[in-house]
C-alpha cells in the first residue's frame, strides 16, 4: 500500500464566537468597590500607585509570567554538581521577574514605609490586586511583611533584618544575607505531631550564646524555603520559643538547614513548600523564652490579613473573567450576558464579591488604627478571624460557579479558571482551619470583652439603615447572650458575624442596590442555595454594570 501523504492544511473552519483575551485593562480603575474602598478606608493617597499597578496587573506581561511560573514549578536541587549538599530550590525566571515586580512594587513593605495613614490600606489594596494574577508567589510577600512585628520585639534583630526585609530590590541569589541590600523571610511552625498544636513540637533548642541557640528538629511544613530566614518555634526549658533562623550563620558558612522534600500541592504550584530539617542549627531568639507562641502570633495574625485579602482577590477575579466571557459570547441568538437567568447569576457573583471587598478593606483599616495608637486592636484581633473565616468558606463555591459561566472553556488549563479554583480552598487551611479559627474567635471574645464591645458597636453604626440587617443583629446579640452554647455551633455563630458585619458595611457605604440585594438574600432569606437564585426584581442590570465598569 503506498504511503499516504500527510495532510498540511486545516482550513475547515473559520474561529468565531471566542471572546478575545482579558489582558490589557486596568484592574484597579475597573474594580468601583475597591476604589471606593480604598478612598472611604484612608488610602486614597495611594491612588495614582494603586492605577499604576492596575495597568501591570491587568496587562499580558504579568498574566503569561503567572502562567510559566506555575507550569515550571521549583525543582529542588539537594546537592551540587560536586557533591557537596546545597539544599537549594531552582525557580522559573518567570517566578523570579513577578517577585521583582511585587518587591519594586513595595507589596512587603508599604505597610511599615508608607508613614502615615491607610499604609496597610494600600498594602492589602496591592495585595489584592498581585494576588488576582498570581497567587504562590504571594507567600514569601506575606511572611516577609507579616515578619515585622514579631522581630521588633527583639530589637537588635528587627535593626538588622528590617532594611533588607522593607528593600525594594529582589535579589534572588542564595548568599548570606549581609551581602544583598533585600531579603525575604518565611516561617516553619507545623510538626508532623502536633499540626495546628504547636505547642506539642518536638525540636530543641540548646543555648549557644546569649541570645543564640542551636536547634535540633523536623519541620512538616515550611513555605518558601529559599527565603533568606524563618521565623521558628522549639522547645527550651521554658517552653516554645519564637527564633529566627537566617540560611547562612554569621561567619558566612551554611546553617544547616536540611530540605527533605517539596510538597506536591493542589494548588500554591508556583511556590516551593518543604519539608526542613534542623541539625546544631545556629538561631537568634526572639522575644522571652517560653513565650514564642505570643511573640510569632503577631507574624500569624498579620498573615490572617493575607488570608482575608486572598479569597477577596480570587473572587472578584472570577467574577471579572466571568463577565468578559459572557459579554463576549454568544448562545441562542443572544450574547450570554443578555439571558436573564444568566444575569442572574453574574449579578449574584458581584454582590458576593464586592461585600468580600468591602470587609477586606475595613478589617485592613483596622490594623492602620492599631497600629496608629488608635483603639483598633482589639477589633482587628476579632474582625480578621470573622473574615478569614468566613470568605473562605465562601470562594471555592463562587469561583465554581464563575467557571461554570465559562463551561468547557473554563475547565481546560488554557484558561486562569482552574488555577483559581485549585487555589480557593488554601487560606481557608493556612494559618489556622476553620474549626481553629472559630475556637479563636470565642476564646477572644471570652478574654477580650473590648474586641466584642467594639465589634458591635462598628455593625451598630448602621442600625435603622435596613429592617433585615436590623433583626440580624438582634439575632446576634441573643446568641451572644448564652455562653454555654456557642462553641459547638461556633462556626454558625462566626458566620452570622461576618454577614452581619459586611451587611453593615454595605449599608452604610454601597449603592442601596447593593445594599438592599445582599440583605434581601443573605440575611432576609430571599435566596436559594445556589449563586443565581437572586429574588425576580432584583436589580440585576445595575450590579453587573457597576461590577464591570467600561474599563474592562
Amino acid at each position: 500500500m503506498a504511503a499516504r501523504e500527510p495532510i498540511t492544511e486545516f482550513d475547515t473552519h473559520a474561529v468565531t464566537n471566542q471572546p478575545p483575551p482579558l489582558e490589557q485593562y486596568n484592574a484597579f480603575v475597573a474594580d468601583t468597590a475597591l476604589r471606593e474602598a480604598v478612598e472611604r478606608e484612608g488610602g486614597g493617597w495611594a491612588d495614582q500607585r494603586l492605577r499604576d499597578f492596575g495597568v501591570q496587573t491587568g496587562g499580558a506581561e504579568m498574566q503569561e509570567l503567572a502562567a510559566a511560573a506555575n507550569s515550571h514549578v521549583p525543582e529542588f536541587r539537594p546537592f551540587d554538581r560536586f557533591g557537596q549538599r546545597i539544599d537549594e530550590v531552582v525557580f522559573h525566571p518567570a517566578y523570579h521577574r513577578l517577585m521583582e515586580i511585587a518587591v519594586a512594587g513595595e507589596l512587603p513593605s508599604i505597610a511599615w514605609t508608607g508613614n502615615r495613614s491607610g499604609s496597610h490600606i494600600a498594602h492589602v489594596a496591592l495585595t489584592y490586586l498581585f494576588y488576582q494574577v498570581e497567587q504562590g508567589i504571594n507567600c514569601p510577600l506575606a511572611m516577609t511583611y507579616a515578619a515585622i512585628p514579631s522581630l521588633r520585639r527583639q530589637p537588635e534583630v528587627a535593626a538588622e533584618w528590617e532594611p533588607r526585609l522593607l528593600s525594594s530590590d529582589y535579589d534572588p541569589r542564595c548568599i548570606p544575607a549581609a551581602e544583598k541590600r533585600g531579603a525575604q523571610i518565611g516561617m516553619a511552625m507545623t510538626e508532623k505531631q502536633g499540626g495546628s498544636d504547636v505547642r506539642a513540637n518536638t525540636t530543641r533548642a540548646s543555648r549557644s550564646g546569649d541570645d543564640t541557640y542551636l536547634l535540633t528538629g523536623h519541620k512538616w511544613f515550611c513555605s518558601a524555603p529559599m527565603c533568606d530566614a524563618f521565623l521558628t518555634l522549639a522547645q527550651t526549658e521554658a517552653g516554645p520559643t519564637c527564633f529566627l533562623v537566617p540560611r547562612w550563620r554569621p561567619d558566612g558558612s551554611r546553617n544547616p538547614f536540611h530540605i527533605q522534600r517539596l510538597k506536591d500541592k493542589l494548588g500554591d504550584r508556583s511556590n516551593a513548600s518543604s519539608e526542613i530539617e534542623y541539625r546544631d542549627t545556629w538561631a537568634q531568639r526572639i522575644g522571652e523564652e517560653g513565650r514564642g507562641i505570643r511573640a510569632i502570633m503577631d507574624m500569624v495574625h498579620h498573615t490572617r490579613l493575607e488570608c482575608t485579602t486572598a479569597p477577596a482577590a480570587l473572587m472578584r477575579q472570577a467574577t471579572v473573567q466571568a463577565l468578559h466571557h459572557a459579554r463576549n459570547r454568544s448562545a441562542f441568538g443572544r450574547k450570554l450576558v443578555e439571558h436573564r437567568l444568566m444575569r442572574n447569576v453574574l449579578a449574584d457573583l458581584a454582590v458576593e464579591s464586592e461585600a468580600a471587598t468591602a470587609l477586606a478593606l475595613r478589617v485592613a483599616r483596622a490594623f492602620d488604627d492599631a497600629h496608629n495608637g488608635e483603639s483598633g486592636e482589639a477589633f482587628a484581633r476579632l474582625a480578621v478571624a470573622v473574615s478569614k473565616y468566613w470568605l473562605n468558606k465562601r470562594v471555592s463555591a463562587h469561583v465554581a460557579e464563575a467557571m461554570e459561566c465559562l463551561g468547557g472553556a473554563g475547565y481546560v488549563e488554557e484558561s486562569v479558571m482552574p488555577r483559581l479554583y485549585r487555589q480557593a480552598p488554601l487560606n481557608g487551611i493556612w494559618e489556622g482551619s476553620g474549626n481553629v479559627i472559630c475556637l479563636d474567635v470565642l476564646r477572644t471574645i471570652n478574654r477580650e470583652p473590648e474586641a466584642l464591645e467594639r465589634f458591635m458597636n462598628e455593625i451598630s453604626l448602621a442600625r435603622g439603615g435596613d429592617d433585615r440587617l436590623d433583626m440580624a443583629i438582634g439575632g446576634l446579640e441573643r446568641v451572644l447572650q448564652d455562653p454555654a452554647g456557642l462553641e459547638p455551633n461556633a462556626r454558625r455563630v462566626v458566620e452570622l458575624m461576618a454577614v452581619v458585619l459586611q451587611g453593615a458595611l454595605l449599608v452604610q457605604f454601597a449603592p442601596e442596590a447593593v445594599a438592599d440585594t445582599f440583605c434581601a438574600t443573605r440575611l432576609g432569606g430571599d435566596w436559594g442555595l445556589a449563586y443565581g437564585t437572586l429574588p425576580a426584581d432584583a436589580p440585576v442590570d445595575f450590579l453587573i454594570d457597576r461590577s464591570w465598569s467600561t474599563e474592562i
